[in-house]
């Protein structure tokens, strides 16, 4: 074991305060970053867990939402065309107000009524799947009892973060568009902090007079025989449609999502201004804690001099340290975010940590650790061997 680490591991207290600092700092950008791309995966759910391989969208879309969703449903007998695709369907996402029954009090007057005002609402987005077994448009983790439910007509499906906003529970009943819905099932795993989601089939929302009209659909979803062939065959659908639609697969759409979500004006100035904090934080704090504990061991320091360590051995030993803080600094950081994950998915907010967002925060503050280990070397050149003598 290297000096540096054994030095860390005896003296942990000394260098709490610049672990801590790194951890906070590391928490604040995966914290803001994180809350961003899930608000996307909250909208993005039920295409991201579908059983589609390819999703075919406007030429000229950069992402699930942007801009106009419309396609025209000539497509689908063109992407038939293909001879690997099995199944064809228009994704459908529609909103409207869900009022739970029990606000209505059936037996109040039309004047009752009047006094006491609209009774409370709530704006909600409908996912619509097909509920024919195996659809395209079905999520890949619904029960085959959660889909046999919602093929009952007026028949509607929440996420259990939505229960308490929408003020419903499993069984009750529920106005929408008009006419009286039931719960029939409750998901886990798509939480939107933004709007509260409904999911029912599209027979159910025909009935309700809101499926959309019959020339134009939402993009395509696309099932083929072979999975693993999406990407070719995506590229084939591009060539097939001669510039009147694009073909993606279902993971260059999910990147294309979370992509657009720092390509507003408004985040990127956020989250920049978070990572300008952290880093200051991070340098500051740490770049003192280290000074001083470097300072409680000089007399160490002096010995190993005495001793015939050359300051440039030295200077190694505070860069390493520095190394393992900001690692330890690193690992608190990523457990401080996951827990903090777990309390906000108890309120229908998404925390999301790709690897890729774990790597740059944890290169980043090793970075600064190391940093203020650099900035830190002048306290060196008071450890003279003379100074034991005093």
């Amino acid at each position: 074991m290297s000096l540096a680490l054994s030095t860390l591991l005896f003296e942990w207290r000394r260098y709490m305060a610049a672990v801590m600092a790194l951890a906070l700092s590391g928490l604040l950008v995966l914290a803001m970053t994180g809350v961003f791309i899930g608000i996307g995966k909250g909208f993005t759910a039920a295409i991201e867990r579908s059983r589609a391989d390819v999703i075919i969208m406007q030429p000229g879309a950069t992402q699930l939402f942007g801009g106009s969703m419309g396609v025209p449903r000539r497509f689908i007998p063109l992407a038939y065309n293909h001879p690997e695709v099995v199944e064809v369907r228009a994704m459908e996402i529609n909103g409207g107000n869900l009022q739970n029954v029990r606000d209505v009090d059936p037996t109040m007057s039309q004047a009752e009524r009047a006094r006491q005002g609209a009774p409370k609402s709530r704006q909600v987005m409908v996912n619509v799947i097909d509920t024919q077994p195996g659809s395209v448009t079905i999520p890949t983790d619904y029960s085959d009892e959660l889909v046999a439910a919602l093929r009952q007509p007026f028949t509607i499906a929440v996420d259990e973060t939505a229960l308490g906003t929408l003020g419903v529970k499993l069984g009750d009943r529920a106005i929408y568009a008009g006419q009286t819905v039931t719960v029939v099932g409750v998901l886990r795993g798509y939480p939107n902090m933004m709007q509260p989601t409904i999911v029912m089939s599209r027979d159910s929302l025909r009935m309700l007079g809101q499926s959309w009209g019959n020339t134009m659909g939402g993009p395509l979803m696309i099932k083929l025989r072979d999975p693993a062939k999406a990407t070719v065959v995506a590229a084939q659908l591009n060539e097939m449609g001669k510039g009147q639609w694009r073909a993606w697969t279902r993971q260059e759409l999910a990147d294309a999502n979370a992509k657009s979500m720092f390509e507003e004006g408004i985040l990127v100035i956020i989250i920049g201004g978070c990572v300008v904090l952290g880093i200051i934080i991070g340098v500051a704090i740490t770049w003192q804690t280290l000074r001083g504990a470097i300072m409680a061991n000089i007399k160490e320091f002096a010995s190993l001099r005495a001793l015939g360590v050359g300051m440039g051995s030295l200077r190694r030993i505070v860069v390493e340290l520095s190394f393992w803080v900001g690692l330890v600094g690193v690992a608190a950081a990523v457990l401080l975010t996951w827990l903090l994950s777990l309390l906000a998915r108890m309120g229908g907010v998404i925390i999301a940590l790709p690897f890729s967002l774990l790597l740059v925060v944890g290169v980043g503050l090793v970075l600064i650790a190391m940093g203020s280990g650099l900035l830190s070397l002048g306290v060196l050149k008071k450890s003279q061997p003379a100074d034991l003598l005093r």
